[in-house]
């Protein structure tokens, strides 16, 4: 009876004719963009209930300018923005999960905190898909505080929301430097990176 046998290559060499010199089917990666697109919603999203939450301190120096705002106007630009951050925010984590399980790091590389690159991957991971949580956890709370609890009052939001957003604000940043490090330390979908590891001339290589 006949024994199969399986290919000696990783599963990724399998796709490997699809795959450009960055490692991905396509020539940027994607999870980067969407990264920092999440970030700025989140981060206008908490600035803006900021604002409005000071409104009554800023009040004058919005007529003295001569600025047609309300305090309405600033909590509604919060929500829309925390809002779309929600759903942004999981086309990321899929983007980030697909391209994680294309790349290919630089081997015998160790990051400036002591982690190789499956360790900075594993954390990267788990870390995007707690922050998503949390995202979706700030929505759901920014929306009972915009439609039931705090509907009819001026200030819409409560200010341990607020501390909550800017606590996120430094984990985000924080958890981003691992994202950092996989592309800048171990060349994750860096075309010139992945390039010069093969040995590659990148006059010649790139266009």
């Amino acid at each position: 009876m006949p024994v199969s046998v399986l290919p000696a290559e990783a599963p990724i060499q399998q796709l490997a004719d699809w795959l450009g010199p960055n490692d991905l089917p396509y020539s940027l990666p994607i999870h980067p963009n969407l990264v920092h697109f999440t970030i700025g919603l989140f981060v206008i999203a908490i600035a803006f209930d900021i604002v409005g939450a000071l409104y009554p301190i800023e009040k004058r120096v919005f007529r003295f300018l001569a600025l047609p705002i309300t305090r309405a106007g600033f909590h509604d630009v919060g929500w829309y923005n925390l809002l779309a951050c929600a759903v942004v925010s999981f086309f990321t984590v899929a983007a980030g999960f697909f391209e994680m399980l294309l790349a290919v790091p630089l081997p015998g590389v160790t990051s400036s905190i002591g982690l190789q690159s499956m360790e900075t991957m594993l954390w990267h991971g788990v870390g995007g898909v707690a922050i998503l949580v949390a995202i979706i956890a700030m929505t759901v709370w920014r929306g009972y505080q915009r439609f039931l609890w705090r509907r009819d009052m001026g200030r819409q939001v409560q200010w341990l929301y607020l501390l909550v957003g800017l606590g996120l604000f430094l984990v985000i940043g924080l958890h981003g430097t691992l994202g950092a490090e996989l592309a800048g330390e171990f060349g994750v979908h860096i075309t010139a990176d992945q390039l010069l590891a093969s040995g590659a001339n990148l006059r010649t290589a790139l266009p």
